[in-house]
């Protein structure tokens, strides 16, 4: 849902880069998960014990977070929140976290490669596609580049050749 960005001020409070298309979004949780950049697998549970926008991102102080020094080990640190705490999609709709993993196919069924991000350009989103050579693709995620997402087969349909 974010990452943190920096220690803001002396008393704990953090600044964080959301990835939700509204940042205010962030607000409506009481409680944040972050993982920190060196073992992002390690989440740990804040309680949010106060948060607010300050222009795209979001200011907050956590639970056990008291001053900058606590806060620095955390600078770059991943954050969400649980699956099921995320609101419930309309049809046809699919969170950019389910799109990870994805198998990207060109409309021939050549294999481009797994889907390992997701890259925020302002004008729309991109999807970082490795190949299996370690190579990577940047496909814009826009109707004119992507025939199918098909959660069901882990697949995503492209209109995109290997050697672009």
């Amino acid at each position: 849902m974010g990452r943190l960005l920096a220690p803001y001020g002396v008393k704990g409070w953090i600044k964080v880069q959301p990835y939700t298309a509204s940042p205010a979004t962030l607000l409506e949780y009481d409680r944040w998960w972050l993982a920190p950049r060196e073992d992002p697998d390690a989440w740990k549970a804040f309680d949010v014990v106060s948060a607010r926008l300050h222009g795209n991102s979001v200011l907050a102080e956590l639970s056990g977070l008291v001053d900058r020094e606590s806060v620095r080990p955390w600078r770059g640190a991943s954050l969400g929140v649980p699956r099921q705490a995320l609101p419930a999609l309309a049809e046809g709709e699919i969170y950019w976290s389910d799109l990870i993993g994805m198998v990207a196919v060109n409309r021939t069924g050549e294999v481009l490669g797994k889907v390992t991000g997701l890259l925020e350009t302002g004008a729309h989103p991109v999807l970082r596609i490795a190949g299996e050579s370690g190579a990577e693709q940047l496909i814009p995620l826009v109707p004119a580049h992507i025939d199918a997402i098909e959660p069901q087969a882990r697949r995503i349909v492209v209109d995109w050749q290997a050697d672009y």
